[in-house]
């Protein structure tokens, strides 16, 4: 039986090890951290529960097909439950956005801003329509190893525009500066500034509209224990709390892995799932190939970091949904603070993420669980002492929710904490701190970003935010397709 190794148990690694167990690869995850999930790690705190990361669920679908691979249901481990409205928009002056698929709803929504922008948004829905087809549906799970790849998918692309950037697009469509907001913020939870990603990312809104918004009862990190689960169901072996410290190689070929504890086990694939320029820079280190592509790395721009005040609460708060979005005063000029100018600037936009209202369960009874969390510079851009500001930036974003939501927040909160820049350094080996690896922008999507395979060490693979397609739950999951693909084909040789 043929052997594969996969480095790191984030949502991608776990996605690729399901579907290369289920092929009959046998499959071992060797993750750093106590528990597995990655970005989607879990804190539990005096009966609250945190979930670290990524809270919107997408394209269920995408999920579904790992148990379908060997005929189970994802609902025997893995219950979603439908969040709705998708997110509510808020900003300063004090209006409201509810963002759903309910068609009459959204109508309304649109006319309370600018009913003109009814039927441009009609046309941006047709336009978001096509390029998800061709982004997602037809090159989400295509691994672009050579640029004859990307040549063929270039017709798609220029007649998208896709070197227009999301905002740029959509203000095409609608007039409202709100709406527009509205329709661009999504690049965001992938890393993108809505100024510069590609319109391709358009496709997000239409993936929202088909599939829905989903929240994983419990918190996304019991998505992880499912999948855990579906792995060893399988007879996968996932070993805890031992980082790799290198991927073995002789000459062009990786021959296994060696972890912290000094266990070494030779395998004949090795994919990595931790972050790129760890994987290279560290876990390749002896080897010439992972020098040269961590200095090519380091050219590179890297997505922003974000800073999370997590806080749990007295009291039920059903006015207040699942998610939102508190814009401030600027939108433009805060992104170029965030992605150019590398400034901690005083307003910020934050995302408040409201777990309880769907699953009361993850607080104690009367109690409520949230967290806000604001894009912020990564330490490359940034580099101030997190452990003196953090405190302070983390009570002014109180000041901001106690201004436009919870008036008394101070006197009912029962436990909180932040989590920094320097935490995705640490904990992740993130490089410099990004939440969301490689900026997604056109120049560094597809055969630009880095490849599924390793175009030298021929047995080496990546999976994860860093490789295409990039980052967000359908894009892991949908880069673990692209790898899986490979190596089933590989292996099998």
């Amino acid at each position: 039986m043929k052997t594969a190794a996969i480095i790191g148990a984030g949502i991608g690694g776990l996605a690729l090890a399901i579907r290369l167990q289920s092929a009959g690869i046998a499959t071992t995850v060797v993750e750093a951290r106590d528990r597995p999930g990655g970005r989607a790690y879990v804190w539990e705190k005096d009966g609250f529960t945190f979930d670290a990361g990524p809270t919107v669920i997408t394209d269920p679908a995408c999920l579904a097909d790992l148990w379908r691979l060997t005929g189970h249901d994802m609902a025997e481990d893995v219950a979603l439950e439908p969040v709705s409205p998708f997110y509510r928009l808020n900003w300063p002056d004090g209006s409201q956005f509810d963002y759903s698929n309910d068609e009459a709803a959204l109508r309304k929504e649109i006319a309370k801003l600018n009913p003109a922008d009814i039927t441009g948004y009609e046309r941006f829905l047709e336009y978001a329509s096509g390029v998800y087809e061709e982004g997602y549906v037809k090159l989400g799970a295509t691994p672009f190893l050579d640029f004859s790849t990307m040549i063929r998918a270039a017709p798609a692309l220029a007649r998208y525009q896709a070197w227009r950037s999301v905002y740029s697009m959509v203000s095409s469509f609608v007039k409202s500066e709100k709406l527009r907001e509205a329709l661009s913020f999504h690049t965001l939870l992938v890393g993108g500034n809505p100024m510069t990603a590609s319109s391709i990312y358009a496709l997000i809104h239409k993936l929202e509209r088909d599939g829905g918004v989903w929240f994983a009862r419990g918190g996304t990190n019991k998505l992880v224990s499912g999948m855990v689960a579906q792995f060893e169901r399988l007879g996968g072996t996932l070993r805890l709390g031992d980082p790799v410290e290198e991927i073995e190689t002789l000459g062009n070929r990786a021959t296994g892995v060696r972890t912290r504890s000094g266990w070494i086990e030779k395998f004949d694939a090795v994919a990595s799932n931790a972050d790129i320029m760890h994987s290279y820079r560290d876990l390749l280190a002896s080897n010439i190939r992972g020098q040269r592509q961590g200095d090519a790395l380091a050219q590179k721009r890297w997505s922003p970091s974000l800073f999370v005040v997590h806080f749990g609460i007295k009291g039920t708060w059903p006015g207040i949904p699942h998610h939102m979005i508190l814009f401030g005063p600027r939108y433009k000029g805060l992104l170029q603070d965030i992605y150019e100018h590398g400034v901690l600037a005083r307003d910020f936009s934050l995302y408040l993420h409201h777990p309880t209202v769907t699953d009361p369960g993850m607080a104690p009874e009367g109690h409520s669980t949230f967290y806000a969390l604001a894009p912020v510079p990564h330490l490359g851009k940034l580099p101030i002492d997190w452990d003196e500001v953090g405190p302070v930036y983390k009570e002014r974003i109180l000041d901001e929710i106690e201004r436009r939501l919870i008036p008394d927040i101070r006197s009912r909160i029962v436990t909180s904490f932040h989590y920094a820049p320097t935490d995705f350094a640490h904990d992740l080996n993130a490089h410099m701190g990004s939440a969301f690896s490689l900026e997604p922008t056109l120049t560094q999507s597809a055969w630009f970003r880095t490849h599924n395979r390793d175009d030298m060490i021929q047995n080496l693979y990546f999976v994860g935010a860093g490789t295409h397609p990039g980052a967000g739950i359908p894009g892991v999951v949908a880069s673990a397709k692209a790898t899986a693909g490979l190596m089933i084909e590989d292996l099998r040789l």
